[in-house]
């Protein structure tokens, strides 16, 4: 037993992923703290405001989110005003999501700070490192798994 737990080590990818990915999310989330937004809420406003109406299963593809943290994440942006979540004129059943005036607002004041945290990591990181690390991130999406299936 010793033996596997020394082996573990440094060669768990999902630990390594995860490490860095707080690490990141705590710069941005820092970064974005007087507009009151979280790096993920960003991301959402964001992805919304650049892709139009979106049902919630579009977005949390998009997101690579389960369809239940995304929901969890839309609702303090739904009660500041900055999105809205509304049953589908097609399909009551579905939820699209929507951006407000006021989340392109929210997005827009947030864009200045969100761009020094990412200009700092290019800078420290380097661009040609930092874009390959997100060709290289991109690429585990089609790694085989299927983790929000039952």
């Amino acid at each position: 037993m010793a033996g596997t737990i020394a082996q573990l080590d440094g060669t768990c990818n999902c630990f390594a992923l995860r490490k860095a990915s707080r690490y990141l999310t705590a710069a941005y989330d820092q970064a974005l703290a007087p507009t009151g937004l979280r790096a993920t809420q960003f991301t959402i406003l964001q992805k919304t405001a650049s892709q139009g109406a979106l049902s919630v299963t579009e977005l949390a593809e998009i997101m690579a989110m389960d369809r239940t943290t995304l929901a969890t994440n839309l609702k303090p942006l739904a009660r500041a005003g900055l999105v809205t979540v509304e049953p589908s004129e097609q399909d009551r059943r579905k939820k699209m999501t929507r951006i407000t005036d006021a989340g392109l607002a929210k997005f827009e004041e947030s864009l200045a700070l969100w761009s020094g945290a990412q200009d700092k990591f290019e800078h420290n990181y380097g661009e040609a490192k930092a874009a390959e690390l997100r060709r290289m991130l991109s690429l585990v999406l089609g790694t085989g798994f299927d983790p929000w299936t039952a």
